[in-house]
């Protein structure tokens, strides 16, 4: 097992539709990724098709866009992962037995490809809600988890994982800049502030690290981190995604929740870490997790009646009562 795993993270502005730019930005950070010895790289969500414009598509055209696991897109990402040596991870819209999915590939060097679908997807009424959590082994002895954007904010999420072995959490993200309903989580970014970006770029990084970017993940995406002992991987869009302003922070979190390495770049960009990974068995999060009590959590698994759908939770204004 390797002591110290070396992983790149990803932000980058995808254009809508387009899977060949998309593909090329991958295989780009792909290449500059390993040359700079990085066994990891990884990419944000959704990132081969694009992502908040689907909400505007017909099912139909949905449709046309998705490909199976097998198709030209993995496909393509499994090639440069074998080509250089490393692993890739890229999101993608699937298509499977009739349905789609908001799905997220990590295809490894040694031709596995580990596929994990958002369990908690909003974006189209057309895309499903995948069913199974994904935690996987790799060649480099670290045991790796994937959750897509919103899986990582219900904590029940990143705990299932670590308990199924994760010290590693791959977190794809489309995020930052949305217009939240809560009166204190995030808001729009304005439009000009990212196109005047060259000419005035501290207007820009001020509001990337500001409270619609990075100060909201400051939040909650350490606790995800330090409670269950795991390195985090946040990859994230960055830039124009249909009518919204990504704020990339494309960063690396250790087993107690503390950056590694980060971007407030307002450009595609990528950041580099080491993870070492003999932090994690005496993290306090893995300490906690050994002091659980499971006897009183079946409230946990408890249905209440008030449950909703990802896409009523994720968009309804009415209060929640629990």
């Amino acid at each position: 097992m390797a002591e110290v795993l070396k992983i790149a993270t990803v932000q980058f502005e995808h254009r809508a539709d387009d899977k060949q730019y998309n593909l090329e930005r991958v295989a780009h950070f792909a290449r500059h990724g390993a040359a700079a010895g990085a066994q990891l790289v990884v990419c944000p969500e959704m990132c081969l098709v694009g992502y908040w414009h689907m909400r505007r598509h017909s099912a139909v055209t949905l449709q046309a866009l998705a490909e199976p696991v097998g198709g030209p897109s993995v496909s393509a990402v499994r090639s440069l992962a074998k080509q250089h040596g490393i692993g890739v991870g890229a999101g993608f819209l699937e298509s499977a037995d009739g349905e789609l999915f908001n799905s997220y590939a990590v295809c490894l060097p040694d031709g596995a490809v580990h596929v994990h679908r958002k369990l908690h997807a909003f974006e189209h009424q057309a895309i499903s809600s995948g069913d199974s959590y994904t935690v996987f082994d790799t060649p480099w002895g670290a045991r790796m988890a994937i959750l897509i954007c919103w899986d990582n904010n219900l904590v029940e999420n990143v705990r299932a994982c670590a308990l199924a072995g994760a010290s590693v959490l791959i977190a794809p993200h489309q995020t930052g800049g949305t217009a939240s309903r809560s009166p204190h989580g995030m808001h729009p970014v304005p439009l000009a502030l990212w196109e005047n970006r060259h000419t005035d770029p501290a207007a820009i990084e001020r509001e990337f690290r500001g409270p619609n970017g990075r100060a909201w993940l400051m939040r909650w995406l350490p606790a995800r981190a330090h409670d269950n002992g795991t390195f985090v991987i946040f990859s994230n869009g960055v830039g124009r995604d249909d009518d919204e302003i990504r704020t990339g922070n494309a960063m690396v979190l250790d087993p107690y929740g503390r950056i590694v390495a980060e971007t407030w770049a307002a450009a595609d960009e990528m950041v580099l870490a080491e993870l070492d990974l003999g932090m994690v068995p005496l993290s306090t999060g893995r300490r906690w997790l050994a002091g659980r009590r499971p006897e009183l959590y079946d409230i946990l698994t408890r249905r209440f009646g008030n449950e909703r759908d990802p896409r009523t939770a994720r968009f309804s204004t009415k209060p929640v009562n629990i």
